[in-house]
């Protein structure tokens, strides 16, 4: 190809990505998309996974943004997707960059609402998942041991 084609920034779903990345590994820069999925967007466009991101052009960069936001339309299998069944549509969705960090901040906002186990963790600032809290996790200043003078 043509060296005039190569962009070094390529803007693709709200996010820059570097231009001398192969096209799976530069996919994977943008919140919310995975290696799996980025396999999936390149063979469903039928685009070579050896290409770069700086000499896509922008009917590509157009493609890759609609199946990044209808996956399910792209024969792209639902397990696949980062929002099966949804909580309020009881979609299986799939979220990128800000849209995701909203809904994860509003899933947490909702547990906090309904006071939930989760919630109640979430509030209080301690783990969520059932981590041990004796030794790790703790807040402040270091205590340690002090030798007396």
């Amino acid at each position: 190809m043509p060296e005039a084609t190569f962009k070094h920034i390529v803007r693709v779903a709200g996010t820059d990505l570097n231009g001398n990345l192969k096209l799976q590994y530069g996919l994977l820069r943008i919140k919310g998309v995975g290696y799996q999925l980025a396999t999936y967007v390149v063979r469903v466009l039928g685009l070579s996974p050896s290409l770069r991101v700086g000499y896509l052009s922008d009917s590509d960069v157009k493609n890759i943004e609609s199946v990044l936001a209808n996956p399910l339309n792209y024969g792209i299998p639902p397990w696949a997707l980062n929002r099966r069944k949804d909580y309020a549509s009881g979609n299986d969705l799939h979220f990128i960059g800000a849209d995701l960090m909203y809904v994860a901040r509003e899933d947490i906002e909702r547990e906090k609402r309904i006071k939930s186990w989760r919630g109640i963790r979430h509030a209080l600032g301690l783990k969520v998942r059932g981590q041990r809290t004796h030794t790790t996790g703790r807040l402040g200043p270091t205590l340690g041991v002090s030798k007396k003078k």
